[in-house]
Formats: C-alpha cells, structure tokens, sequence
C-alpha cells in the first residue's frame, strides 16, 4: 500500500463511520469452489460489532469516495464542508479488500459513496467494484453496498446480483423535515430504490423454485436508517415509520443513529452538547418488541404518550400503563401474554409454555428457566407467589422500586466481627 493510498484509506474510513446500517448479515455465502476465496459464515453478522454467539466481526468499512453533490445538513460530507477530500479508484478499492481480507483483517466490505456527478454515475462506479470482487477474484465473502437515492433500476438490479445486502438509508422519518433539512433529496428517490430491490428479490425467490441454479439476489434483504434527534419527529411517529418498514417482506433491520452536532454553523439544526444515547437505546428496545414480542407500534407510542420514557424500557413502561392487565398466572397464560410480562424473555416465554406440561411452575423454577423475578414478580402469579401478594402492587410503588439506586455495597451483618487496627 502506498502512501497515498494509506491517506486516501484514513479519510474515507473515518467519513463512513457515522453510518450505522450494517451490523448484520444474516446470509450464507459457503465456499464450494477451491478457486475462490472467502466464504460467509451462516447466521452471523459481519461488521465492527459482536455477532449472535458472541465473536466480534470485522468489516472493511468504507466510501468510495466523501465527495458530494448533495448539501444535507446533518452530513459531514456535505457540499459546502471544508472536510479533507479523496476518491478510491475501483481498482484500487478492489485490491485493498483482497490483500485485507487475504491478511485476515476483515471478513467483507461494507461499501457506500458521497454523490459524484449524479446518482447513476455513483451507483455504476459501486457495481464495477462489487463485479471486480465477485467475477474477476472471485471474491465470496460478505458485500453490503449502499445504494444511491434517484439511481436506476438496471444499476440497482445488477447490484444485486453481486451484494449480500444493500440499503438505502431514509435519515429523516418525515418528509417535510427532510426537504428542509436534505433539499436534493426527496422520499421518492429513497423509497424507489427500496422498491426495486423488493422486486428483484420476490421475482429472483420465484424463479429459484423453478431453476435452483439462478443466482440468489441480495440474499441478506435490505435495511435502512434514521437519525434520531436532528428534526422535530416524536418516537411514535418514528415508530410507526419502522412498523410500516417491516411490514414489507424484504426489509430486516431499521437501525437508529442519534444525530451527532457535527456542522454546527447550520442553525436548522438542533444544538445538541451530545447525541441522544438514552433515546436511540430506547428505540432499539422498542423495535425489538415489534420485531420479536408482538408489539404493535401504537401499544408502545400513541398520541396519548408520543415519546418513549427514558427513565425506563419500553416494556415495563407499557405494563405500568396497563395494570388491568396483571397479574398473570404462568402456569395458565398464553405465550404472547408472557412475552408482555417484564423480565421474560422469547426464550424464558418458550421455556415456560413447554415446562408447565410437566410441572406447576414455581418461582424458583422461573428463576432457572431464567426469568428475571426482580421485574416479573410484580407481574405474575405462580405457586407461592398468589394474587394477594401482588395486589398492592401499585404502578407507582413498582415503578419507584425498580428506578431506586442500589447501594454501592451491602450493610454488614451485626453479628459480623469487625476488627479496630487504627
């Protein structure tokens, strides 16, 4: 690697670092040709982050260039930034993510680009190094390229048939905000590509029943982004966006980035001292009781409470909303009403249905099976925990034992020995 290539590699590295929409996969690419190289491994994530069992991933996270046309507020590549400026070449780009990847640096390539020219000249440019790495290396691994607003179906199409998984990120969930704060951009240029993407999946999942051997296209599905904290929206109606999102079937992940205060000279946008953590952690609870719990977007944020309570999770704050609904008994309640019981889990829920066959389940036994009785035993009934016991539970009361602070340290025994050596 050359110097220049080094400085080039710095630069565009550190531009593509605030785009969060790539921690998963979830494909399988196995390597059955001995001429080939790389393989994705099955169920896993690849990027800088830990995948499900625990291994942390790496990925060569990358633009191929932070130059662009578009002058979008919230970015730091924006037109108007006086930013250090570098372009990869496609060969360039290509040979970097073969001597990486030979080198075991990474174990794929997350690509995205700033808008050269116009949308089809950065999309083409994008597709030259996904074809480059597949056809002419024969590279295996895992490809994520972001695809560009306003590009055209052919190029997105061909895309396709080389990434893993591509996205398109929406950044701000309504578009009024969006064409005050991104005036180049608008949400048809957005959803369009999303679109075609959709399409070429469901039409490439009827032609592999017919033919096994047609190449899979973007096997991974696609996902998108949003940027919490940069315009007006309220979590519900951030909420409802993403609940929209899944309900079409090739999208697998709305990932939440809070806004960071980087062009601080533009007064459209908030003065934040730091991004809004506690927010996109609330939110990344909340889409993971519509993806996994059976929550629907309005149950978790209405017009009635349009913002996610901070001081606690999305969960728990539904349950204190609803006391009419607990306690439950284990021993009797569905699975979707356990999944709404705090400190029961999918698996904690899954075990339960199928322990209770045998058994009466009591609290030590939930406490095995993994149930956090800290939180469910304001909730729930079961052998010696009755409904008598749970009946003065208040929201408030439940609510003010589980935010109190725990002491630093437990109070010693007074019939402990304690020994004066001053």
């Amino acid at each position: 690697m050359t110097e220049a290539t080094l400085n080039k590699l710095k630069i565009l590295a550190a531009a593509a670092k605030y785009d969060v929409s790539c921690s998963s996969s979830g494909t399988v690419r196995a390597n059955k040709s001995k001429d080939s190289v790389g393989n994705t491994v099955s169920g896993v994530g690849i990027c800088h982050s830990f995948a499900a069992d625990g291994r942390c991933i790496a990925l060569l996270k990358v633009m191929l260039t932070n130059y662009c046309a578009f002058d979008c507020a919230y970015c730091i590549n924006r037109r108007t930034n006086d930013i250090p400026r570098a372009t990869l070449s496609v060969s360039e780009l290509v040979e970097l993510t073969m001597e990486f990847y030979r080198r075991n640096y990474i174990e794929g390539l997350f690509l995205s680009s700033g808008i050269v020219r116009n949308p089809d000249y950065t999309m083409e440019r994008l597709v030259r190094v996904a074809h480059d790495l597949r056809v002419t290396h024969r590279f295996n691994g895992y490809i994520h390229l972001k695809s560009i607003p306003g590009a055209s179906r052919e190029l997105v199409t061909q895309a396709g048939l080389y990434a893993d998984r591509m996205s398109v990120n929406i950044e701000i969930p309504n578009e009024n905000s969006l064409k005050y704060l991104a005036p180049d951009k608008n949400f048809k240029s957005i959803y369009q590509p999303m679109g075609y993407v959709r399409q070429g999946v469901l039409e490439n999942k009827e032609d592999r029943r017919k033919f096994r051997s047609t190449p899979r296209f973007v096997p991974a599905g696609q996902s998108t982004q949003i940027i919490v904290g940069a315009s007006p929206e309220r979590d519900r109606d951030i909420l409802r966006l993403s609940s929209a999102l899944y309900s079409t079937p090739t999208l697998r992940r709305v990932y939440y980035s809070g806004y960071i205060h980087v062009n601080s000279y533009d007064t459209r946008l908030p003065a934040l001292k730091q991004p809004p953590l506690v927010r996109e952690n609330r939110l990344y609870q909340a889409d993971w009781l519509m993806r996994f719990y059976h929550f629907k977007a309005n149950e978790i944020a209405d017009d009635r409470f349009p913002d996610l309570d901070l001081e606690i999770d999305p969960k728990l704050s539904w349950a204190l909303r609803h006391p009419e609904a607990f306690p439950i008994d284990v021993n009797r309640a569905d699975y979707e009403m356990l999944l709404r019981v705090p400190g029961i889990g999918v698996k904690s829920a899954t075990l339960i249905v199928n322990a209770r066959h045998y058994r009466r389940l009591g609290s030590d036994h939930l406490k095995k099976i993994g149930v956090v009785m800290k939180r469910a035993r304001y909730f729930i009934t079961c052998g010696e925990l009755t409904a008598v016991c749970v009946a003065d539970a208040t929201p408030e009361y439940v609510r003010r034992q589980l935010t109190a602070p725990q002491s630093r340290r437990l109070q010693s025994p007074p019939e402990q020995l304690t020994l004066d050596f001053g």
